[in-house]
């Protein structure tokens, strides 16, 4: 059976975070010129001052000064290093670690979730000393021993995700509008839940828009329609991008064989899965995974 670790991130931050969710770091010192990240189990939340190229998913970003940073755990990246030193800091987290509902609700309309947005937000000179002093803050809490500190370090994340929304609201909005907008919101919420894919034992289970309408209690015809009059895309093609981007991280981020992808991704044959691939790429996953190479 096929498995996902958190290999490359040091054991002293991963412990922390299997055991509670959450962890915050500081960034000083000469790093590594390239820094492959890959993808994680993980959100992460940073305020960063460097120069460096952030390779987010399939697009390529130039960071400069001092910038909030978000990864979504569904997204690989990897950063090269334009300077020796970056300073700043880190926080990751889990989507347990944020408990309650509306905090979940905040995430999911944040720059974390929202994975078309760029994950780097330029920051003024005032902004980012109130950021600095935000993250420093929950260092001290990080490392104190307040019973309640857990509290206090998500409301810091919240201060940070509202933050960010208010710096740089979401072009298209998203809160929905009418009916349409609200079960396309439900619709994409419910298409990225099923990812990152961690086990061929717990293959993708929502693979088709009848899938999707019957767990949201809608007609397909229903769906497809509020779909495609929200984002000009029909709703098998939203579900077929998604699980080729997948499908791409899998063959590019990890030793799985195509096979165990192929069951991952909910395909009862490799070669069923080696045809959609095709089909929605224009390649054969053996031949992205030479690219690779």
């Amino acid at each position: 059976m096929a498995t996902r670790s958190m290999s490359g991130i040091p054991e002293s931050i991963t412990k922390d975070l299997n055991l509670k969710g959450f962890k915050i770091h500081e960034i000083s010192g000469t790093v590594n010129h390239y820094v492959s990240q890959g993808r994680r189990d993980f959100y992460k939340a940073g305020l960063v001052t460097g120069n460096m190229t952030v390779y987010y998913g399939e697009r390529m970003i130039e960071i400069n000064d001092t910038v909030l940073f978000f990864v979504n755990p569904n997204v690989p990246h990897s950063i090269v290093r334009s300077s020796k030193k970056t300073t700043g800091y880190a926080c990751l987290f889990t989507e347990a670690f944020i408990a309650s509902r509306e905090r979940k609700e905040l995430l999911k309309n944040s720059p974390l979730f929202n994975v078309d947005a760029s994950p780097a937000i330029p920051l003024t000179k005032e902004q980012a000393v109130f950021m600095t002093g935000i993250f420093q803050k929950m260092l001290s809490i990080h490392n104190g021993d307040y019973d309640y500190k857990n509290e206090l370090l998500k409301s810091c994340i919240e201060l940070i995700l509202h933050e960010a929304i208010r710096i740089q609201p979401a072009q298209n909005g998203l809160h929905p509008k009418n009916g349409a907008a609200r079960i396309t919101n439900l619709f994409m919420d419910l298409l990225e839940r099923q990812f990152p894919i961690d086990s061929t034992a717990a293959p993708l289970r929502l693979r088709t828009a009848q899938d999707f309408a019957g767990s949201l209690s809608v007609h397909v015809n229903y769906l497809n329609r509020a779909v495609k009059e929200v984002t000009g895309k029909p709703t098998s093609v939203h579900i077929a991008d998604r699980i080729a981007a997948e499908a791409k991280a899998l063959l590019l981020y990890t030793d799985w064989s195509v096979a165990d992808i192929a069951y991952g991704l909910g395909f009862e044959y490799p070669t069923y899965f080696n045809n959609y691939f095709k089909r929605v790429t224009g390649i054969t996953p053996n031949s992205l995974r030479k690219e690779k190479v």
